[in-house]
């Protein structure tokens, strides 16, 4: 309708700006002039500002067209509502894995089995297709699961019951046409994972113990599957062998493809961001990353991780017929000890290994890539492939990523199964960069476009210095979320945090996260689940259960389906306001779909964290 006599519109921007979002789009459904106003794009910039509590020194994300659906994509895009859960597990839900076309997820649990779901249902609920018990294979639990590059195969990683309950678990491949199992490969310690290097080939690891303090991770490339016309070619080939210092060892392995790296999803320097902006002549705002750059430090051949150390003679391949792991001849014989001896060896025994490990270390580890960050001129434009894992150098906690390159010929298995020729010089294989995280890493996941990785830890009290590697340091219940760039090795930004864990250092547990375009997602042991935008820092939404929040995953074909699993058993469906919306609209009267309705639905449904964003109350 009209007014009579209108007051100026400096005056009515004057007004809106004292009142929150929602009483502004009310106000301006009173007349067409505080319609006008109340689209204002510097109405909506302070809105946006103090709503979400963001510095005004962060810039707007670079794809935004204005401040309004800036505002409106924060509060109406974000998976927070819950629209089903899934029961069928009978124990705590472990991991969630979706599919790359984003048509299946897989879910790992206690239960001990692997669970398949399909998210195309015309109804728009998501359906149990298939389960597979593990525990024929003496398996005690499954605790995680990739689709490969093609979704066509499925890995499927968990813990191996051996004869004394070791430390040592499996890796199993099952296709996706049939769900018949392919091949089962040996992994240990069972917390590598594993993941897949290509459509064909995953990685496994072993571990091998030369000393009280001391052992050798061996990682190995596995062909998935054995065809009847290779029966001669190799189903494995070992990838690099890793010297492990003060209780350490290599775990949770992944592989970053660095073909996007120049052309990112989403570029999170701000510097970069504002280049354009800075050369007209705008106000700059400086960003210093902490960069960690241990280059060829001495720390450069220590891993790190915690693991029973029980000795075990361990094979390795595929079900059908398993290869032996050679064995460390040429060290044994200074670190060789019984398992009964250990618990008696005294400190200044241990001080004695880790001194002559640390000369064995450099006198036999080839040097590290001298290529990783400045690549020569025949690697310029080349597709680079890393290996990441966590790791560590002071104590048995993994406080350290360590990456390492993998070159083209080693992406399959043909060649000497173990792998290049060596000098007795170079028995080691030596890590191309260190990033130290100075606290317990419980979680990892990688951006969409492998630019960045994000990183779960439990940060060391500052200053803190670690004597006994079996007695790390106390950790914090509050959990720092990191961003890595990986092109430029620098940790980028403040760390995330709003999440809290409250186990202690040895009972903790993996908490997995995910990120897609915009977004990040993490559990946490405080019964919820979390998402923060990527591009301002901030976190937008809980996710709440009944216990731990385990593992959290967004769909790769829409960032609002998003899934939380936890010790509760259950696996929570959650869906954006703005998609619940829409669902609605489809089987009923066509409904407003502004923000303001948006905003009403969310308010009744109590679902998602309006009302407590950054902690309002």
């Amino acid at each position: 309708m009209e007014c009579g006599p209108v007051l100026p519109d400096s005056l009515v921007l004057e007004i809106f700006l004292r009142l929150p979002h929602d009483a502004v789009l009310r106000a301006g459904l009173t007349c067409r002039q505080w319609q006008a106003v109340s689209r204002d794009e510097f109405l909506w910039r302070e809105l946006f500002y103090s709503y979400y509590r963001i510095p005004r020194s962060v810039p707007r994300h670079p794809s935004a067209v204005s401040w309004y659906r800036e505002f409106k994509r924060l509060f109406d895009c974000i998976p927070c509502v819950e629209v089903q859960t899934l029961r069928e597990h009978s124990d705590q839900v472990l991991h969630l894995a979706f599919s790359h076309r984003g048509h299946r997820f897989s879910s790992c649990s206690k239960d001990c089995t692997v669970k398949l779901w399909d998210t195309e249902r015309p109804d728009g609920n998501i359906s149990l297709v298939h389960s597979a018990s593990m525990r024929p294979f003496n398996w005690g639990y499954t605790q995680f699961s990739q689709f490969n590059p093609d979704d066509s195969l499925l890995l499927v990683s968990g813990v191996y019951l051996g004869p004394h309950h070791s430390s040592s678990g499996e890796i199993a491949v099952i296709s996706m046409e049939n769900y018949t199992l392919l091949s089962r490969v040996r992994n240990k310690p069972y917390d590598v994972f594993g993941c897949w290097l290509n459509e064909t080939h995953l990685i496994s690891g072993n571990l091998h113990w030369i000393g009280n303090m001391t052992s050798c991770s061996v990682l190995w490339l596995n062909k998935a599957f054995q065809n009847v016309e290779s029966e001669n070619v190799n189903v494995v080939k070992r990838l690099f062998k890793i010297q492990n210092m003060n209780a350490s060892t290599i775990r949770t392995v992944m592989v970053a493809h660095c073909r996007r790296h120049d052309s990112p999803d989403l570029l999170l320097d701000y510097e970069a961001q504002s280049q354009a902006r800075r050369e007209r002549g705008e106000q700059q705002h400086p960003h210093q990353p902490l960069l960690f750059d241990l280059g060829t430090s001495e720390s450069d051949e220590e891993e790190e991780d915690e693991e029973e150390r029980r000795r075990e003679t361990g094979s390795h391949g595929l079900s059908c017929g398993r290869l032996a792991q050679p064995t460390i001849s040429g060290l044994e014989h200074v670190f060789h000890v019984s398992s009964a001896s250990r618990k008696n060896v005294g400190s200044r025994e241990l001080q004695i290994e880790a001194h002559v490990a640390q000369m064995m270390g450099r006198a036999y580890t080839k040097a590290p890539d001298s290529n990783l960050i400045e690549p020569t001129e025949s690697e310029e434009g080349e597709d680079k492939t890393y290996l990441l894992f966590t790791t560590g150098s002071l104590t048995y906690s993994p406080h350290q990523i360590g990456i390492k390159r993998i070159k083209p010929d080693q992406m399959t298995t043909s060649g000497p199964v173990l792998g290049e020729e060596r000098s007795s010089e170079e028995f080691f294989d030596s890590l191309d960069h260190v990033i130290d995280i100075h606290g317990h890493i419980i979680g990892m996941g990688l951006s969409p476009d492998h630019r960045y990785l994000y990183v779960n830890s439990r940060a060391w009290p500052a200053g803190c210095v670690i004597s006994d590697p079996m007695s790390p340091p106390p950790i914090a219940e509050e959990i720092d979320m990191h961003v890595i760039d990986l092109k430029t090795l620098r940790e980028e930004r403040r760390s995330l945090r709003a999440h809290r864990a409250f186990t202690p250092n040895d009972e903790c547990f993996f908490i997995f996260l995910d990120v897609s375009r915009d977004f990040v997602a993490s559990g946490a042991e405080d019964k919820h689940g979390y998402i923060w935008d990527r591009h301002y820092n901030i976190c937008l939404a809980r996710l709440a259960h009944d216990d731990v929040v385990n593992s959290v995953a967004f769909s790769p074909a829409d960032q609002e389906l998003l899934l939380s699993a936890s010790d509760d058993s259950t696996v929570k469906v959650w869906r954006s306001p703005r998609m619940v919306r829409l669902a609605q609209a489809s089987s009923c009267q066509p409904r407003p779909r502004g923000l303001l309705s948006s905003w009403l639905m969310r308010s009744s449904k109590n679902s998602a964290l309006a009302g407590s964003v950054n902690g309002k109350p």
